[in-house]
């Protein structure tokens, strides 16, 4: 596909898993497509009502947030020039999904070691710990988040059932320091995060009292 040679380069939104603890890089998972629309809810964390009203302006931590969006995969461009990606032709957009699914799956090799544990009487196994997700949308917005909802519509089939076509609902929590530990590295993300918002939020302009109809507080 032709692009004008003037246009700005495209920046794509996507997840990213790294370890944390060494913050290497796992997978990165780019969207086929940026989507038009991103919801994102903040669900505000503060003192129980009905406790003393020296505390009703106290926060207990920042908002909980959550973010929705759909993103879009389809495996048309790739069917058209085979030479660039062979794996659609045989596959569809297989591979595409599964780079999405499984990160909320654990992985096969964690899964047959606990059960070698089990098998040789270990009491209590260790929950098994995922990679760390990064949901990046711009460079503004690198947060750490725990997928909630996961659901995927398939669209078109080629002749041997592989989905060559998809819709997928992502809706993602995320993690803040209330949520992990203060010295981990999702923390650490989400500090940053936290600052770039107050660095935004200095730049806004701000307005006079009366473009909102007063001179002063009363």
């Amino acid at each position: 596909m032709s692009t004008f040679p003037n246009s700005p380069k495209l920046v794509k939104g996507g997840i990213v898993l790294i370890d944390p603890n060494t913050s290497a890089v796992i997978r990165t998972i780019a969207l086929q497509y940026n989507p038009d629309t991103l919801t994102r809810s903040l669900q505000i964390k503060a003192l129980a009502e009905g406790g003393d009203r020296s505390d009703v302006m106290r926060l207990t931590g920042p908002p909980v947030e959550t973010i929705k969006l759909e993103v879009e995969i389809d495996a048309t461009d790739q069917l058209e020039f085979p030479d660039q990606n062979p794996s659609a032709s045989r596959l569809g957009i297989f591979p595409q999904l599964a780079a999405l699914e499984t990160i909320v799956y654990p992985a096969n090799s964690q899964i047959q070691a606990n059960n070698r544990l089990a098998s040789s009487g270990t009491l209590e196994i260790i929950p098994m710990e995922s990679p760390l997700s990064l949901f990046i949308w711009s460079k503004n917005r690198v947060v750490p988040v725990r997928l909630t909802d996961f659901s995927i519509t398939e669209e078109a089939f080629d002749p041997h059932l592989n989905p060559i076509r998809a819709k997928v609902s992502l809706g993602m929590r995320v993690l803040s320091v209330n949520d992990l530990p203060f010295d981990h590295k999702g923390s650490a993300l989400f500090m940053s995060y936290h600052q770039q918002k107050e660095a935004l939020a200095a730049l806004a302009l701000g307005a006079g009292l009366n473009v909102l109809g007063i001179t002063r507080i009363p």
